[in-house]
């Protein structure tokens, strides 16, 4: 159902913020060493599945994620796996490190899958993630679309994966796509509670960068991004030169959630079923974004 934001509630935005996740590829293991002191410990780190890295690359950056004391969430990209055989080898080799308990699954970018995995459906359904110490699996929501998949084809999915990961006793988690409007997705965290689904779900957002690369992130994801939606996100497309960060999205959508009905006791105190947290997506840096969620803090403190 639709709703207007209220004023910024500080207390809602501390609560929404706090125990955030965020993203790094296989090259930031660098970045990571850098940023670490300002990175609150047991922060959970998305581990990215690209096609310019490899096994090493990602296990590394697993590792990396672990000795600094955050917990690894390596992604699987289905379409990119070769074989049954690498997707066991990448679970296995992630096992012995330690590093396999979270997994997040995405379908992946290749127009045609590389192997036997059609999708993230085709890797939850194999039956191999349990065999390697997999107890929690990550899957896509999308309150905005995807550019090349219909609205339509993304619930059925969705859906798909919530019952394939229910019936293999794994326990779920979601996070969206970066988003710049709060009305889509809350309106879509709604229809997700409604069908009685009280997992965790983060809301993506991108970390603090420039205008031009957020941006161009947005037209390759298929992101609304016109005049009116990112002037509530707080820049102007009139001026492209800067850098912005998610304060406004994340005051908004802090005080939208805190207003809504709690439909349960075991929701988060932000009013909906469930915990809401926020993902970030670390376009400008590892070390950018956690300076940020830094300042953000202690100006809401």
């Amino acid at each position: 159902m639709a709703r207007t934001a209220p004023a910024a509630n500080s207390a809602a935005s501390l609560e929404l913020i706090d125990g955030f996740s965020l993203e790094m590829t296989g090259k930031d293991v660098q970045a990571l060493a850098e940023a670490k002191d300002r990175i609150p410990s047991g922060t959970r780190i998305s581990v990215t599945f690209l096609g310019n890295e490899d096994l090493a690359m990602r296990i590394a950056a697993a590792q990396a994620v672990l000795d600094r004391g955050f917990v690894p969430v390596p992604h699987v990209s289905a379409r990119r796996l070769k074989s049954q055989g690498e997707l066991e080898e990448f679970l296995g080799r992630l096992q012995e490190i330690g590093a396999s308990e979270h997994i997040f699954t995405i379908g992946g970018d290749p127009a045609v899958p590389e192997g036997p995995y059609e999708d993230s459906l085709a890797v939850i359904s194999s039956g191999v993630l349990q065999q390697y110490g997999v107890h929690e699996v990550g899957i896509g929501g999308y309150p905005e679309g995807h550019p090349d998949i219909s609205r339509d084809a993304l619930e059925h999915a969705f859906w798909d994966k919530v019952a394939a990961l229910k019936d293999q006793g794994l326990g779920m988690f979601v996070t969206t796509q970066f988003a710049f409007d709060t009305e889509p997705v809350v309106a879509w965290i709604d229809a997700v509670r409604a069908r009685g689904i009280d997992g965790p779900i983060r809301v993506g957002t991108p970390g603090p960068a420039g205008i031009r690369r957020l941006l161009n992130f947005a037209r390759r994801f298929g992101v609304g991004a016109n005049a009116m939606i990112v002037k509530k996100y707080g820049f102007s497309l009139t001026n492209l030169m800067g850098d912005a960060g998610p304060d406004h999205f994340v005051d908004d959508l802090a005080a939208v959630l805190a207003s809504a009905p709690s439909t349960d006791d075991a929701g988060s105190g932000l009013g909906i079923a469930g915990h809401v947290g926020l993902h970030f997506y670390t376009f400008g840096g590892l070390a950018a974004t956690a300076d940020w969620a830094r300042r953000f803090t202690d100006e809401r403190s």
